[in-house]
């Protein structure tokens, strides 16, 4: 098991299907991620906001929301007339992830691909260091259920780990975080939100690790 999964108390999921798994011990997450991103972490995540253009008053769903770091950064651009709404399969990273956010979020125990919330009932989804997580077979699914979410002319960002294009720090991050994050492959984000039926409206990297999508329904 990679160290990474170790600090997180495992990660709940299957070792063959390149996908991350569950977190499951989100303190332990938090920490590990406030080191990775060295510090910064509030500033990428406000940067993400500001690519997905949230503004008071939206409805937004997080899929993949994990402890609800992102979640919460959108609950304070939406503000308290908006809504957020973050989705996960990971009952612990749930029940974190409810207890830290502000009264105008909920949550879903769910996969990305079968989230109970009507069509169209959203004007944003978003979704940071999750599809790495999801089962391949999964991830179009999940882009396609995102888009029957979202409001015609509603907006889409995604954000994953873009894996370095050293050898070196390639195989350290495959020993540190398994096989999902060393062989990630952010450059098939567009595609799936393309497929979906999603207009790509932007594209880029992040510093220190983030790749990101931009679309509209």
């Amino acid at each position: 098991m990679a160290l990474a999964r170790r600090l997180a108390g495992g990660l709940h999921g299957h070792a063959d299907d390149h996908s991350g798994g569950h977190v499951t011990a989100p303190r332990r997450y938090e920490h590990l991620a406030t080191v990775a991103f060295l510090g910064r972490r509030r500033a990428v995540f406000d940067r993400l906001i500001a690519l997905a253009g949230i503004t008071a008053g939206e409805r937004v769903v997080d899929v993949g929301c994990g402890t609800g770091y992102l979640t919460r950064r959108a609950a304070e651009a939406a503000g308290s007339t908006g809504h957020v709404t973050g989705v996960d399969p990971s009952a612990a990273v749930i029940a974190y992830a409810r207890n830290a956010a502000p009264a105008w979020c909920d949550f879903h125990v769910a996969e990305g691909h079968q989230i109970p919330e009507p069509d169209e009932s959203f004007d944003v989804a978003v979704s940071s260091l999750a599809v790495h997580h999801i089962d391949p077979l999964r991830r179009a699914d999940t882009f396609v259920e995102m888009f029957r979410l979202i409001r015609p002319g509603g907006r889409l960002l995604i954000a994953d780990y873009r894996p370095p294009r050293s050898g070196v720090a390639n195989r350290l991050i495959g020993a540190i975080a398994g096989h999902a994050m060393q062989h990630n492959r952010v450059e098939k984000l567009a595609e799936l939100a393309t497929a979906a039926g999603f207009t790509l409206i932007g594209e880029g990297d992040l510093w220190p690790s983030l790749h990101y999508v931009q679309g509209r329904r």
